[in-house]
């Protein structure tokens, strides 16, 4: 004797199996399928901001420091030595306290962050260098000297 199923039946075993069948199989295909490559949906690369690539000049060391400054302010070494050190020292001094700087031409330094480490302290700042500021750079070093001297009088 045949047993006749209704279409209906036929219907849900038949739509039941095969969601099993492709649960089953969809984890071992979505392995072996090779992704799409990125390069067919992907836009062309291109540059997003422009930057300028800048030649890294070498560290500037204390003594070196201290040949320009001797050099630009016309004294012995012995007169600027301890003020560039005293200098070099209230500066520190300043950073590890968190200050913010406002030292032109140099520039506004504004602390970020700071980390302690058993070795030393990580301080993270920006400077802020306006264009305009530094007259030792586009008049010379006699313009920068008179404005020095202006500016104390």
């Amino acid at each position: 004797m045949t047993t006749r199923r209704s279409a209906s039946s036929k219907a849900k075993t038949s739509s039941k199996a095969s969601t099993a069948a492709k649960s089953a199989t969809s984890g071992k295909t979505a392995a072996k399928t090779p992704a799409k490559p990125a390069a067919k949906t992907a836009p062309e690369p291109g540059v997003v901001s422009e930057t300028t690539v800048t030649a890294v000049a070498p560290e500037l060391k204390k003594k070196e420091l201290i040949d320009m400054v001797t050099d630009r302010a016309g004294v012995k070494k012995k007169f600027a030595k301890p003020v560039v050190e005293a200098m070099i020292d209230i500066l520190g001094e300043a950073i590890a306290e968190g200050r913010e700087l406002n030292l032109q031409p140099l520039g506004k330094l504004k602390h970020q962050r700071t980390k302690e480490t058993p070795n030393a302290r990580i301080t993270v700042a920006k400077i802020r260098q306006s264009k305009s500021a530094s007259p030792a750079l586009e008049h010379g070093a006699d313009k920068a000297k008179e404005s020095v001297a202006d500016a104390a009088e």
